[in-house]
């Protein structure tokens, strides 16, 4: 099981630093970082940019693997996307993973004026960008079969018009893709190109009806679920690495060393490879006990 933190990008990077820095030093698998423009959980406080935040943690690392989870759709062209993702991976010396998602239907899904009177985008669409917007990534950073450097697409949601993006990717034949999903299209999206599958212990129903045994259950659909698409895609369902990122339900994953110990178990025994925690906050979302986090780093289990 590899563990890995997410930080959220709520500090300027001159107090951020030693963060990402003690993430590498405790041993973590990777480091994320929301991208988001508003996060609904914060929505009144400070707020970096995901891409020049993960710039800057490259520069003061060497060893962990740094990426985002996720971005999305909501305001992210494939194509500028595309060029950030390889200048990170360049950046980072082959250590970046690109954490993408549909997005949620909060402040980032309308900030941009999306969908019919600026009310966002439908479910529908929602799905189609997100699927659409897989396949032109996956395209841009892997470059064409025939080795043409150039990419022309045209989607229904997207085009792409002779995108020259070099020197592509560090890792080859471009970086991982971790990718959210819970309905049928976007698992198979997973399914087709994703190194992994991102989830998290949320759920479809209010905080304080998530109940631990609920949550284990909807987890152990999903796997089903996610199973069934790889078998649809033709893909060896062990073949894919399946993620939780915590924090959103009741699940007490860092209120101790060893509550989070029973939940990386439980995620073992469902067919989890990776958990990821937040790094603690001072107050608010997210904010748990500072001693947890050493307790449950790679470097002191």
């Amino acid at each position: 099981m590899r563990v890995s933190v997410c930080i959220l990008p709520d500090r300027p990077f001159r107090e951020a630093a030693e963060t990402w820095r003690r993430a590498e030093e405790l041993g973590f698998h990777a480091a994320y970082s929301y991208d988001h423009i508003t996060w609904a959980g914060l929505p009144d406080s400070a707020w970096y940019g995901a891409m020049p935040t993960l710039a800057a943690a490259a520069g003061v690392t060497s060893r962990i693997r740094l990426g985002t989870l996720v971005t999305s759709p909501n305001y992210r062209h494939p194509v500028p996307l595309a060029h950030d993702v390889i200048t990170l991976d360049a950046i980072s010396e082959g250590r970046f993973v690109l954490g993408y998602g549909a997005g949620s239907p909060d402040a980032d899904a309308f900030v941009l004026g999306q969908g019919e009177r600026g009310k966002g985008w439908s479910v529908q669409e929602r799905g189609g960008r997100y699927r659409e917007s897989v396949e032109l990534l996956d395209r841009l950073l892997t470059g064409a079969p025939d080795g043409r450097k150039q990419t022309t697409f045209l989607g229904r949601y997207y085009e792409a018009i002779d995108a020259r993006l070099e020197p592509g990717c560090v890792q080859r034949p471009r970086v991982p893709f971790v990718l959210a999903a819970n309905g049928p299209l976007g698992m198979r999206t997973v399914a087709r190109y994703g190194a992994s599958w991102v989830v998290t212990d949320q759920g479809d129903v209010p905080r304080h009806e998530r109940t631990a045994a609920w949550t284990w259950s909807v987890l152990a659909r999903r796997m089903e679920q996610l199973d069934a698409a790889c078998e649809q895609e033709g893909r060896d369902p062990k073949s894919l690495d399946r993620t939780l990122l915590t924090g959103f339900s009741l699940l007490p994953t860092m209120e101790s060393a060893q509550a989070f110990e029973d939940v990386a178990g439980r995620c073992a025994e469902l067919g989890f490879t990776d958990v990821v925690v937040h790094y603690p906050r001072e107050s608010g979302f997210f904010a748990t006990p500072r001693h947890v986090i050493e307790e449950i780093a790679p470097a002191h289990r």
